[in-house]
């Protein structure tokens, strides 16, 4: 495919040798005497993760240091020092290892014409990581204006993983082709469940059941790699074994809030064999290639089996050497779960989404690019920004609306000066409105919309048992951020876990939060913003599949047999394609339980729907939780005894049309609308997180998008920011698309049950009421109380050992 100059898709296993394959036409043309280019970027090679690019780096420089090529190798993340990028811009290296935001800024540069004369080949690994997401909208922008530069660049897509090829070889290039190897050749991977050999917890995701068994499993292997899914998950195992560590086994920490330096120290340490464990979040389930990880433990769910294969692949990275990896369920749900995904990820199952209609925030940022890197004409770009494979089915109406609102904001908001970016000319062409809009362009270049986060230092202060006195120094060395809302809970002498340590809070001093060390135990744990995972939709049909085939239990723990059996005795297990609704009362309120299988996000909306929908029946509901299996609503009406005298109740509450008027209606007057709406306004640049000496902190943000959301809503409700937040809330925090999904799948098939009180399957959600913002042992106590309340109330008087000794675990 290289030497015919054609983009393609390498599809291959873990191990197979993709990386190199993806390489080594670049390495062939940079060594041939009297091909190799003088000066200029030759390839260009795209990573999802800092990491994974430093790694490639890494991995790339030892054979061609060894035989002597004359080339140069540098990465360009946002860890890379200001000093270097600009280095890099004047003169490039042969190979650049970047991210799709370093490639948005260089392009946002008026030399990028010049700095990407000479490419020829851009490398993208994980395209399927990339390609579902927004950091995806704008690298598909990217790759189209870098084909413009360069038409006759080549574009190669690495992965392992792809639901569907034909639409991702679409989304990285017009004509790619689809190239498959390895598929056959590959060990199949040893997976199993974690026998921890205490009972499964009711609830809860934190696994503090299972930290004694993930330390022996450590113990019986060279370097496990240890995966959660959250960065408070990371923290809190770390430290929990830390604290039975006695055979001072080398355990570091890995996650995106600490700082670039420690990264990279564990990185280093774990490729050169320095470690025995490393507990992770995603920043190291992609591609990253430690040779000697010979055990992946994934503690948690994984969610999804495209997630679990693309962890499992990061033991034994050797095709024909078998990965070997341990699921760790949390509760009794995620042992169903981890069950589903063993089996999906035995028979090849992929069910990550691959591509996207592309987010009209994206375009947004791509048009003022495109003004800042010099002069643009409207109806070039247009052609260009429709030869992206998100944005091929772009209307002119929308397009045009992008491009009025980078100029003027829109029409409610053209008179302030501050929304206009940029200008038309005589020539007809669009330039950037002055100097300084393109500055504070390229300081808040990105997709990615975390919270406002809050440096992490040592400092120096007299101490005393009631806090710190005197002055707060700041001369310790940093070591990570924090979200702003959390630092502000915080009082002086507060102490929480983060980077492996336990720190004493101290102050806030210039946006920096100052610690000390301290030998505190218990500490409070970081609760950052992120990094959960819904639910997939093929591993729901599994789970619902294993619930109504009870001769599929055989090999699960005795209480969680113990559990399913009980429920079909109290009440009965859902079906494949039904709704189970369960109703019942309890403590003077009346409960009523779906168990839906749709993940939180859909379960958190149809909660929201349904509460309208029971209050415009006057059945009065309080409130409701859910969680990935059930949604839960109690109120001072009896649900159960409406719907016997209205057989037709469920089908109405249930109906289809709720996704109508009534989803219009709550989202109207959510909050949901004014947090989707800020993420699209920063991304968009109508919202600018960073300035020339100057950072907006979370409460300037929330203040000013939801002032500007306000006056739109009243004075252009069309305006296409709205539009583009509306598109976000359906697609993400309100899953849309999955709650339409179930809507349709149970319609006629809904099984009401009227129980005296609460069934063993409801048990779980049930927990999720009321649960407070507590930490360490008192979270497990308050659970392990209000899971033995419940277990009695379940089993109606029968023995508490019927269904395991286990309660809950804090989460």
């Amino acid at each position: 495919m290289a030497a015919q100059g054609r983009s393609a898709l390498l599809i291959a296993p873990t191990g197979a040798g993709k990386t190199l394959a993806g390489f080594l036409p670049s390495l062939i043309s940079l060594s041939e005497p009297g091909k190799r280019r003088r000066g200029g970027l030759h390839t260009l090679y795209v990573s999802p993760l800092k990491a994974l690019a430093v790694d490639i780096t890494r991995n790339l420089e030892a054979p061609v240091g060894e035989t002597g090529l004359p080339i140069r190798i540098e990465t360009r993340t946002g860890d890379t020092p200001a000093s270097r990028r600009q280095r890099q811009r004047r003169d490039p290296p042969d190979m650049l290892l970047t991210t799709p935001e370093q490639i948005a800024l260089m392009l946002s540069g008026s030399d990028a014409e010049h700095l990407f004369a000479a490419l020829d080949r851009i490398i993208v690994d994980e395209a399927h990581a990339l390609a579902p997401i927004k950091r995806g909208d704008q690298l598909a922008l990217c790759l189209s204006r870098l084909r413009r530069l360069k038409p006759d660049v080549t574009v190669t897509g690495l992965s392992a993983t792809v639901r569907d090829p034909v639409a991702l070889a679409r989304w990285l290039a017009p004509e790619a082709t689809i190239v498959t190897a390895g598929q056959d050749a590959a060990a199949a991977a040893v997976l199993d469940i974690l026998d921890c050999g205490a009972p499964l917890p009711w609830a809860g995701h934190i696994a503090r059941h299972a930290v004694e068994a993930i330390y022996s499993a450590i113990g019986g292997h060279r370097l496990s790699l240890i995966f959660v899914n959250t960065r408070m998950q990371a923290e809190f195992l770390f430290q929990r074994l830390w604290e039975i560590n006695e055979d001072g086994r080398r355990i570091a920490l890995h996650h995106g809030s600490l700082d670039a330096g420690q990264r990279r120290k564990v990185e280093a340490a774990m490729a050169a064999g320095r470690l025995d464990a490393v507990v992770a979040t995603s920043t190291l389930d992609l591609g990253i290639d430690w040779g000697d990880v010979d055990l992946v433990i994934n503690v948690g769910a994984p969610k999804g089996a495209s997630r679990l294969i693309q962890r499992i692949g990061r033991a034994n990275h050797r095709l024909d050497t078998p990965s070997k990896a341990l699921l760790v369920p949390a509760n009794r749900f995620e042992l169903l779960e981890c069950r589903a995904a063993i089996a999906a990820a035995r028979a090849g199952t992929q069910d990550a989404d691959v591509i996207r209609t592309g987010g009209l925030d994206v375009l947004a940022q791509h048009v003022l690019a495109s003004a800042a890197a010099g002069p643009f004409d409207a109806e070039a770009l247009f052609a260009e920004v429709r030869s992206a494979a998100p944005y091929a089915d772009l209307t002119r109406e929308d397009y045009d609306a992008i491009v009025d609102f980078v100029a003027t904001g829109g029409y409610a908001l053209k008179t302030y000066e501050r929304f206009a970016k940029i200008r038309r000319t005589r020539d007809g062409l669009w330039r950037i409105a002055n100097p300084a809009v393109a500055q504070t362009f390229r300081m808040n270049v990105g997709t990615i919309v975390e919270e406002a986060m809050l440096k992490v230092r040592l400092g120096r202060a007299r101490s005393t048992g009631s806090g710190p006195t005197g002055p707060i120094g700041r001369a310790g060395r940093l070591l990570g951020e924090v979200e702003e809302y959390f630092a502000e809970q915080l009082q002086p002498g507060d102490t929480f876990a983060f980077g492996g340590e336990i720190l004493a809070f101290q102050a806030l001093v210039d946006n920096e939060v100052i610690v000390a060390r301290t030998s505190a135990r218990d500490p409070k744990v970081p609760s950052f913003m992120g990094g959960k995972f819904p639910l997939s939709t093929h591993l729901s049909e599994r789970v619902r599949a294993m619930l109504a085939e009870p001769a599929t239990w055989g090999d699960f723990p005795a209480e969680v047999r113990n559990w399913l059996t009980l429920q079909q005795a109290v009440s009965r297990l859902p079906g494949r394609a039904d709704l189970l609704v369960e109703t019942f009362p309890r403590g003077g309120r009346f409960y009523m339980v779906a168990h839906a299988f749709e993940g939180r996000l859909a379960h958190q909306t149809l909660g929201m729907l349904l509460t309208r929908r029971l209050e415009r029946a006057r059945l009065q509901p309080m409130g409701f939780v859910c969680n990935d299996y059930a949604l839960c609503i109690w109120g001072a009406r009896d649900i159960g005894l409406a719907a016997a005298h209205d057989p037709d109740l469920f089908g109405h509450l249930f109906d289809e049309d709720m996704m109508g008027d009534d989803l219009e209606e709550w989202l109207a007057e959510s909050s949901i609308m004014k947090r989707t709406f800020r993420n699209a306004a920063i991304i968009a640049g109508m919202i600018e997180r960073r300035f020339p000496g100057a950072e907006k902190g979370r409460r300037q943000l929330t203040m000013s998008s939801d002032l500007i959301y306000d006056v739109l809503r009243r004075h252009q409700p069309d305006h296409i920011l709205i539009k583009a937040a509306r598109a976000d809330a359906a697609s993400g925090l309100i899953d849309a698309r999955r709650l339409g999904e179930l809507l349709v799948r149970i319609a006629g098939r809904i099984v009401h049950k009227r129980l005296e009180r609460v069934s063993p399957l409801a048990v779980p959600v049930m927990l999720e009421i009321g649960r407070e913002q507590v930490y360490g042992e008192a979270a497990d106590r308050l659970l392990d109380e209000a899971a033995l309340d419940l277990e009695r109330e379940a089993l109606g008087g029968l023995a508490t050992t019927a269904i395991g000794g286990a309660r809950a675990d804090a989460g």
